[in-house]
């Protein structure tokens, strides 16, 4: 049977937070060259535009068999499924740390239980956008794992340092919501079964700084009636300059018999946003006797103008239909002359 190859590729970057030790995936890890003060778990660059940075990246081998890699630097972004933090890989387009950045290798064979360090340059063009400019220097193992059966799953993996590179100009740390939307699950009948809803929306960072955000999230019913207020977990812990991240939060126990708003403020340094949108809690069973109470009413509305239009039309009902209208006749003069002959 003819196989299919499908190629994954694995970097491991560690969780949302900044990492506090060097990258590793237990086979090898990668991280900056030490300094004389204290070890780097990172890169964090600070450059001009038109400015060079030279520094070094160091590649541990931790099994005994020798490994061959793949060098190579990209951009960083935020996941669409949970806003984690993620590189490019060697085929999407690079605009950031991806282009300025050139390690003096592209491969490089690291013997078992070895390291190998090498050199890079960033170089910042003159018309860089000041700001963060996250991303990545990779190392890729291009060997592909590949399984048995009719289907073979074929999986890359790779172990990334991650850059953090500032460049130097006016900075503008901005974040907004977007998109609320509250999508109700409602059981059939009104006390008979759980009622939840799920409270979707969009975190965008739309200034030119690394955010870590917070989400506070309140719900309100009829008369001002606080029915939720909590400070949300579930967001990224770094949300990168000009990345937006669909989120959503769950929210169990919510009413059943409501109509309200749902207001979510993120806050960030030096930035503040709120967006808000408004829910109608309505069980099903009494939607569709709602629905039918309306249409029923509709349909007599249409009747009774009906019925008025008809009797303002002549001789459409009333006392004197289906009678003979009155005709008036004129005499007809008789001459008194005789006629000739």
């Amino acid at each position: 049977m003819r196989k299919l190859y499908v190629l994954l590729l694995s970097l491991l970057l560690t969780a949302l937070a900044a990492p506090s030790h060097a990258a590793d995936n237990g086979s090898w890890s990668v991280y900056p060259v030490s300094g004389s003060v204290a070890e780097r778990p990172y890169f964090s660059l600070f450059a001009d535009p038109g400015q060079t940075i030279e520094d070094k990246v160091v590649v541990v081998n931790k099994t005994a068999e020798p490994l061959t890699f793949r060098l190579y630097s990209a951009d960083a972004y935020n996941t669409a499924r949970d806003g984690g933090f993620a590189v490019r890989t060697m085929k999407e387009k690079m605009r950031g740390v991806g282009v300025w950045t050139k390690p003096a290798k592209s491969r490089i064979k690291v013997p078992g239980h070895g390291k190998v360090t090498v050199p890079f340059t960033l170089k910042v063009p003159d018309g860089a956008e000041p700001g963060d400019h996250p991303g990545a220097i990779v190392a890729l193992d291009e060997r592909v794992d590949q399984g048995d059966g009719s289907v073979a799953l074929g999986v890359q993996r790779a172990v990334a340092a991650r850059v953090y590179l500032r460049v130097g100009g006016p900075t503008l740390p901005a974040i907004s919501v977007e998109d609320v939307h509250v999508t109700h699950h409602q059981p059939l009948v009104p006390g008979f079964g759980d009622s939840a809803a799920t409270i979707s929306y969009t975190l965008h960072n739309t200034g030119n700084l690394t955010l870590n955000p917070k989400v506070e999230l309140r719900a309100t019913g009829l008369f001002g009636r606080t029915l939720l207020a909590r400070d949300l977990t579930r967001i990224p812990s770094e949300l990168l300059p000009g990345q937006k991240v669909r989120l959503s939060e769950p929210w169990k126990g919510a009413p059943q018999l409501d109509w309200g708003d749902v207001t979510l403020t993120a806050s960030a340094r030096d930035t503040r946003e709120s967006a808000a949108a408004s829910f109608l809690a309505l069980p099903w069973l009494m939607a569709v006797v709602l629905l039918v109470v309306v249409a029923v009413g509709v349909v007599l509305l249409i009747r009774a103008r009906r019925a008025r239009t008809n009797r303002r039309r002549p001789g459409a009902g009333g006392p004197s239909a289906g009678r003979p209208r009155a005709v008036r006749r004129e005499p007809v003069p008789v001459s008194s002359r005789a006629p000739r002959r």
